[in-house]
């Protein structure tokens, strides 16, 4: 990975990457590689069953609970409306009528696209339907993406196969597979929590979790006391104490992806040791899981991700065979 070069493993499977960080070639257009076709629809809160969603007044922000510091006390969310915008990638490989595996990735991120045309091409990974799905606006506790990616339970992947996917098979003309092991889910800080949860609450849906700076601290809202950690208790309790799940797990963090480890004065808001953490955690439960850590890198680190994605997406879906 850094420059080109895979590094040696440690003894549990983890990789130190940097601290240069070279683009990987197949992050660019290659000669002769098709490409795929890009169909977008938007869909508006009112069409949503699930999330009608919620608005934090701008420039307000929560105050921590002097009784509890993991608890944030947020007033200034209410009702709102929202439009996000779903993008999906179909690859010049698709064969009409066929049930294809697919990756859902959040924020709109539409980084796997350029990287899936020429990994397909290469026999590198199967051909795959793209879903960049927008979140619902705002960040943290009190907003709609604080809502759908750090809330603790399945509620997200639901809105996502009810209401999204529907749609995105009507517009984009194609089948999505409902075998789980063909499914994958993809974010960055807050969307990295989201895609874990995503499989993490609904395992029968997805197999495949692939995050960067993955935002596994206590920033869950409203306050839930069976998780009072939020997706801090990924570490700290839920994945030591549950039996492992057919789960493959890619995380990535940076020396700089610290943000604001005293948020809340709560011990859970480090995003560096929190992925160290889970990486542990995931190592003792013997989970199928990749870690990097990234030198000279910073919170969802663009150059880290330019360099790793290609790999990391390889890694992923290995072992993947479609069901007959």
């Amino acid at each position: 990975m850094p420059d080109g070069t895979i590094p040696t493993p440690d003894d549990y499977g983890n990789f130190i990457i940097g601290p240069t960080h070279t683009p990987a070639p197949e992050m660019t257009v290659q000669p002769g590689v098709p490409q795929g076709q890009i169909f977008t629809f938007n869909w508006d809160s009112k069409d949503s069953k699930i999330y009608p969603g919620i608005v934090r007044d701008r420039n307000t922000f929560g105050t921590p609970d002097p009784a509890n510091p993991a608890n944030l006390i947020v007033t200034t969310s209410h009702p709102g409306t929202y439009t996000r915008v779903v993008t999906v990638y179909v690859p010049k490989q698709y064969v009409a009528g066929t049930a294809a595996p697919f990756i859902v990735t959040a924020d709109g991120d539409k980084s796997v696209f350029k990287p899936l045309d020429n990994l397909i091409a290469a026999g590198k990974v199967p051909p795959m339907i793209a879903i960049a799905i927008a979140s619902g606006g705002g960040d943290a506790q009190g907003s709609e993406r604080g809502l759908e990616y750090d809330t603790m339970n399945g509620l997200y992947a639901e809105f996502v196969e009810k209401e999204i996917l529907p749609m995105v098979e009507s517009t984009a003309n194609v089948k999505l597979t409902k075998d789980p092991d063909g499914r994958a889910t993809m974010g960055g800080s807050s969307g990295g929590s989201c895609a874990l949860i995503m499989a993490w609450y609904h395992p029968e849906l997805y197999h495949r979790v692939l995050t960067y700076s993955g935002t596994f601290v206590n920033q869950q809202w409203p306050y839930n006391p069976e998780t009072p950690g939020g997706a801090w208790e990924f570490a700290k309790s839920i994945i030591p104490k549950s039996k492992a799940k057919p789960l493959r797990i890619f995380i990535e963090t940076g020396d700089k992806d610290l943000l604001n480890p005293n948020a809340m004065r709560d011990d859970m808001h480090d995003w560096t040791l929190s992925n160290e953490l889970m990486a542990k955690a995931l190592a003792d439960k013997k989970y199928k899981y990749q870690f990097i850590f990234a030198q000279n890198a910073g919170h969802v680190d663009g150059k880290v991700r330019n360099q790793t994605l290609p790999e990391a997406l390889e890694w992923l879906w290995k072992g993947y065979k479609p069901k007959k």
